[in-house]
């Protein structure tokens, strides 16, 4: 059994670009914020189980925290090639998601901070969220005024 498992290309695939279209900025998650993220949900988790065995008068109430640490740190690390491989692109067009989708410059209703995120809203009601963005303001900026450009 020599079968090669290959990556999958789902969240990975990107969209040609039509003709005349040109990239003006492609975002990338943030290796930081997406370790920090994870960091916090286990802090907040280990208090929870913490809080709860203690509640119901466990013997050994330190196991939540270590248990919400160790299976958040291994969801973090079996995640994080796919996450920190994400890109999404902004043309003079539209905004390319990760996932084989995009959303006209005009489709697009706001882009607006959502904890620490950027969160795409079209007219018709569709969101999308850029996670782990750096500067998310610098990200709002560059699709508003690319809106603004078409």
């Amino acid at each position: 059994m020599n079968e090669k498992i290959s990556r999958d290309t789902i969240l990975g695939g990107g969209l040609e670009l039509d003709p005349g279209e040109k990239v003006i900025a492609e975002f990338a998650p943030d290796r930081a914020l997406y370790w920090r993220g994870h960091i916090t949900m286990a802090g907040v988790g280990g208090v929870l189980a913490l809080v709860v065995l203690l509640v119901m008068g466990q013997a050994a109430p330190w196991v939540g925290p270590i248990g919400a640490f160790a299976a958040l740190g291994i969801r973090g690390w079996y995640l994080a090639s796919e996450t920190l491989a994400l890109r999404w692109q902004l043309t003079n067009r539209r905004l390319i998601v990760p996932g084989g989708r995009a959303f006209a410059l005009g489709a697009i209703a706001q882009a607006k901070p959502f904890l620490g995120d950027v969160q795409i809203v079209t007219h018709a009601g569709d969101k999308h969220l850029m996670k782990y963005m750096a500067d998310a303001p610098r990200v709002i900026a560059a699709i508003e005024t690319a809106a603004r450009k078409r």
